[in-house]
């Protein structure tokens, strides 16, 4: 038995090629290629107090941290926007969004969504240009952020 009462014979994992991704409060809705770095881990604090019966360790729960999240989009005629982001970085002013990722459904519907809290980037990196190349000019965003939320539906 599955979740909700389903079987297993009519619930199928989702594919990952369905998502869309929202930039700042506003409805800013950007077209990306790929993204990674979806992830958070906890670091492990190790402590044993000198009058305990076992012989090892205790392992508890310490800072939890975030690795930068990289996105990668076509290069369009005209659009500049995560240049302009990016130089509002270099006065020592910080232009901080929060990011939201959808994973979708056969319908367009949200079933998973990352929150990327007060992002920012950190590397843009353009397109390598070669003469006799046959593909789309990919340019890649670099985010550092100070959180992630996942939530489900």
């Amino acid at each position: 038995m599955a979740a909700n009462g389903a079987t297993q014979d009519n619930v199928w994992p989702l594919p990952k090629f369905y998502f869309k991704v929202k930039l700042g409060s506003q409805d800013n809705t950007v077209s990306f290629q790929e993204i990674s770095g979806l992830e958070t881990e906890t670091q492990v604090i190790e402590y044993r107090h000198g009058d305990s019966k076992q012989f090892s360790t205790i392992k508890m729960p310490g800072i939890a941290k975030t690795g930068n999240v990289t996105l990668k989009k076509g290069v369009f005629v005209k659009d500049n926007n995560f240049f302009k982001w990016y130089d509002a970085i270099k006065m020592n002013t910080i232009k901080r969004e929060t990011v939201t990722i959808q994973l979708l459904d056969e319908g367009g519907k949200s079933t998973m969504t990352w929150t990327l809290i007060n992002a920012w980037p950190t590397k843009i990196s353009s397109l390598d240009l070669k003469s006799d190349a046959n593909e789309v000019a990919i340019e890649t965003l670099e985010l550092a952020h100070e959180g992630i939320t996942i939530a489900n539906g």
